[in-house]
């Protein structure tokens, strides 16, 4: 619990200080890619497993990571463990989770949704650090390792500035 107060005091003032800086007309757009929480994995043979406690229990925690920020858009693959990953935050800031093909990422259509909001995208181990790679426009970032699941990708693009943190949260 300690953790999500510091993380979350931590993204206030860094959103805040972000929004504060570069030129003051452009927009800034904020993505937290977050992967998918713990996965059911009794079955190596479901493709399409649910959570298991543990990932219920870190979707709970990333909804209260975020709750003193501003969410507009929630994004997710159309999976069940993405989706209820992204569920609590929904349901926290009362928004619909809108599904998204992984083959296709950051296309301009996205591009236009998304411009100048704040948006949560839940994705996988490998999907995650692409997009977010496919938005750096430089391969950065490599899949994460099946046994990670509290890794969350900020990245803020001003015009043409894109700055990027990857926290830790276990």
């Amino acid at each position: 619990m300690r953790a999500i107060l510091v993380l979350s005091i931590f993204l206030s003032s860094f959103l805040s200080l972000a929004q504060n800086t570069g030129a003051s007309q452009d927009l800034t757009t904020t993505y937290f890619f977050i992967r998918h929480a713990e996965k059911d994995l009794s079955d190596p043979k479901n493709r399409n497993p649910k959570l298991t406690d543990e990932g219920n229990a870190r979707a709970e925690n990333w909804a209260k990571m975020l709750v003193d920020t501003t969410i507009d858009m929630i994004y997710s693959t159309d999976y069940i463990r993405t989706q209820k990953t992204a569920e609590p935050i929904a349901k926290s800031k009362n928004l619909q989770v809108t599904l998204y093909d992984p083959r296709n990422l950051n296309d301009p259509e996205f591009q236009q949704k998304t411009k100048g909001k704040t948006v949560v995208v839940v994705g996988h181990s490998n999907t995650t650090p692409a997009f977010v790679n496919k938005i750096m426009g430089k391969e950065k970032y490599s899949a994460i390792d099946e046994k990670v699941y509290g890794k969350v990708f900020i990245i803020k693009i001003t015009g043409d500035i894109i700055t990027d943190t990857v926290l830790t949260i276990n």
